[in-house]
Parts: structure tokens; sequence; C-alpha cells
């Protein structure tokens, strides 16, 4: 019989690798070029490199598999842009960060704050899934938790216990997400709509999930408030922002009658249950249009998203971003 590969020392993300090399200046520019500029050098003398990094991309977060083959130390400095959690799968790091010295392993994950050094010494035999989020994205998801703007730079706490229930949950998100890249519909080159969900909840799990300065402003927030019903409501809506569905669809999954689904809609956003569909239809629109790296075609994006008039889709896209579909366009692709 057989005896299984070890789960942990497999090569995740395998079909999107990035870097295979044993020359430390090759690792150390290439790696960099995803994350930022830094230091790499051999901890110990007499070391060979086999250096394998693999990445799977949306346009706000991307997720990594990294192993370096080596006994390393790593000095990025300060990340500025990004928020990293790097996910030990076996192995051992040694992370020195905001004024802690961290030995992160299967059961201790940590997170790199941009705006604070870290030094880092990886063993030959560490292998990690990192899960890298933009600043400027994060804090957008923020603000729209705790419905304000933000007090000033959002600072997590540096050690992640992974066997807590905080922790459990983000390793498993980030395992699921590595999972659907490997069977090509998450993270794929060409953004979708399930792209654009995943990065969203990725970021409101860190921020609601793990220790930050502002925790306590996002419990007082209260959104664990709204009832069962209406979050059932806006997982149907959000997965369904391409297919023709009506109010009494809406109702039906929720398992509410169509008043009280309008009456918790508008407790909760202020808003009725088909403006709230209409709005992140055209929020997913603008996505489109802003993400696509082939020339967008306008149509193609309405459709995509569930409009089926073309005329009114126009008139309601610029009246949210003030612009029309075809302006949002020129913009990405005017040199």
């Amino acid at each position: 019989m057989a005896i299984p590969a070890n789960p942990d020392t497999v090569e995740h993300l395998s079909n999107h690798p990035l870097l295979r090399t044993g020359d430390l200046d090759e690792a150390r520019h290439r790696v960099g070029q995803k994350f930022c500029d830094h230091r790499l050098d051999f901890a110990k003398r007499h070391q060979d490199l086999a250096v394998r990094h693999n990445h799977a991309a949306g346009r706000h977060c991307s997720i990594n598999y990294l192993h370096y083959g080596a006994d390393v130390t790593i000095d990025p400095g300060m990340l500025d842009s990004f928020y990293l959690l790097q996910i030990p799968l076996c192995g051992q790091a040694s992370v020195r960060h905001r004024g802690a010295e961290i030995l992160a392993d299967a059961t201790t994950a940590t997170v790199l704050n941009p705006d604070r050094d870290a030094l880092m010494r990886w063993s030959a035999d560490c292998r990690k899934l990192l899960l890298q989020i933009d600043r400027n994205y994060l804090e957008t998801v923020a603000r729209q938790l705790i419905g304000a703007e933000l007090p000033g730079p959002i600072r997590f706490a540096s050690r992640v216990d992974l066997l807590a229930p905080g922790g459990r949950r983000l390793r498993q998100m980030v395992c699921a997400c590595v999972q659907a890249a490997e069977v090509g519909i998450l993270f794929q080159g060409r953004l979708r709509g399930s792209d654009i969900r995943v990065e969203q909840d990725l970021a409101r799990e860190l921020l609601t999930r793990l220790p930050s300065n502002i925790s306590h402003i996002i419990e007082r927030a209260d959104h664990g408030s709204v009832p069962p019903g209406v979050r059932a409501a806006m997982g149907f809506i959000h997965v369904n922002l391409s297919n023709p569905i009506q109010l009494t669809d809406i109702a039906e999954h929720a398992g509410m009658n169509v008043r009280t689904l309008q009456k918790g809609f508008r407790r909760a956003f202020g808003q009725s249950p088909m403006r709230v569909l209409r709005n992140a239809r055209l929020d997913a629109a603008h996505y489109h249009l802003m993400a696509q790296r082939d020339t967008p075609d306008v149509t193609t994006v309405a459709f995509s998203n569930g409009f089926s008039h073309l005329g009114r889709f126009a008139r309601d896209y610029k009246g949210r971003f003030g612009h029309s579909p075809s302006q949002t366009a020129r913009r990405q692709y005017t040199p």
C-alpha cells in the first residue's frame, strides 16, 4: 500500500509556478518583484538554495507558496504597501516584528504590518503559504465595517495562534483559496465576480478574526447584529450578481416573506434589497472595467453583471460613479 504524502510538504499552487532557482541573487530579485525589495542571505554556510515560489493573484490580494530549501535570513525592512499573513506548513521561522520575537511553526502564524520593520530567519525545511493584502484595500474594507474614517494605521498583533478559532478559520480560508486556484476557479488572470467576493471575505476575516488596534471599534460597530436571514439574503445576492433574480427569489432563499425582508434591509442598510443588488452589480461592473487586462467591452461587462438594458446600466453607473462606463474603460487604457 502506498504511503500518502504528508500534506504539509506538498507543493501547493504548483500550477502557478513563478520561480525555480538555486541562485541567491535571482531569488532576491524575483521574490522582491512580487513583494518588496529585501535582503536575502544564507544563515549557514555551504548550503544549496532550492527556491520554489508559486503565486496566484487577484486585484488586491495574492496567495503564495514559498520554500527556500536552505536556512536563510530575510530582511524586508518595512513592507509599506501591503500586509502579509505567513502560515507555516512545516519547519520553523523566527520572526522579529513590532518589538517581539516569534517562533512560527505549524501552530503559529505571523502577520507583518506595513509600517513596522521585520527580520526573519527561515529553516531549510520551512514551507509557507503567504496571503498578501494591499494596504489601501484593507483600509477601505475597514472603513466599510466601522462606517467611519480610521483613526490611524491598522496594526495587527504579530502572532497568530492557528489553534484558536480565529487563526484556525483564517488558515482554512487561505487553504480553501489555494485549492480553488489549483482547480482553476479562483485568481486565473481574468478577474471575475468570485474573485471580488473572495478578496473582500479575506479582508473582512483578517479584520474581524485577528486582534488589532481597531478591534474595539469594529466590535462597537456591532455588524454582527444583522439578522441571519438578511445575511443569508446578502450571500445569495453576491452569488447571483450575473443571474436574473427577483425580490421573491431573494426572500425565498432567506426563508422570509417579502415584507419582512424589505424591513430587514431598511434597518440594516437603509436600502431596499433590489437597490442593494443593483449597487452590488454596479460595483462589480466598475471593478471589471478597472481590472481588465484586455481592451474592455462595456456591453460584455454589463451583461456579465446582470444588466440587460444598456441605457439603464449607463445611467445608473454614471449616477453611482460620476462618469460613464466607457469613460472608466478609457481611463484605464489611455497611454
